[in-house]
């Protein structure tokens, strides 16, 4: 059983940390020690035996600080077993729907051999910062599009794959 995994994540308003610390509390109810970080303040991914990384998706790219956590730890990262998520689209299509990853995202999926990518839906709110997340939610475009039941299987599964491998794969 791989014993300690990191949930490294990039967040600017906080819905991607939310999702990121779902994961980790599933991934412990399923017997394995997770923790979740953001992206920005890990330092070495070598003491994981398994490293999930989300970011929120902003004009189509992933937070500036996944996809630097990415580009600093993608030696390391790619010996890990590796999974990917995004959250962001303002409506149910995530929810609905597979929707692959953007572009980048598929380019580091496929540099760093990660198994699997979801994108979820994001949340946006009342006092979101950025001058274009007020404009979105001030022009009723806003929500909380989460789906808490699909984080949590999605996390249930990667739990159940944690638990098959044998220590330090």
């Amino acid at each position: 059983m791989l014993s300690k995994v990191l949930v490294a994540y990039g967040t600017t308003n906080g819905s991607t940390a939310r999702i990121a610390e779902t994961i980790a509390e599933v991934l412990r109810k399923e017997g394995v020690s997770a923790e979740a970080i953001p992206a920005r303040s890990v330092t070495n991914v070598e003491s994981y035996d398994a490293v999930v990384v989300g970011g929120g998706l902003y004009a189509g790219h992933w937070h500036r600080d996944t996809r630097r956590f990415v580009r600093r730890h993608g030696r390391a990262l790619a010996g890990h077993p590796l999974w990917f998520f995004s959250s962001g689209p303002l409506d149910a299509t995530a929810s609905e729907r597979d929707i692959p990853p953007v572009p980048g995202v598929q380019r580091a999926m496929a540099r760093l051999g990660a198994r699997e990518h979801i994108t979820f839906g994001g949340c946006l709110q009342e006092g979101a910062t950025g001058f274009m997340a007020r404009k979105i939610v001030s022009s009723g475009r806003g929500g909380d599009f989460r789906d808490f039941g699909q984080i949590e299987a999605w996390a249930t599964r990667i739990g159940t794959e944690f638990a098959a491998e044998p220590q330090g794969s």
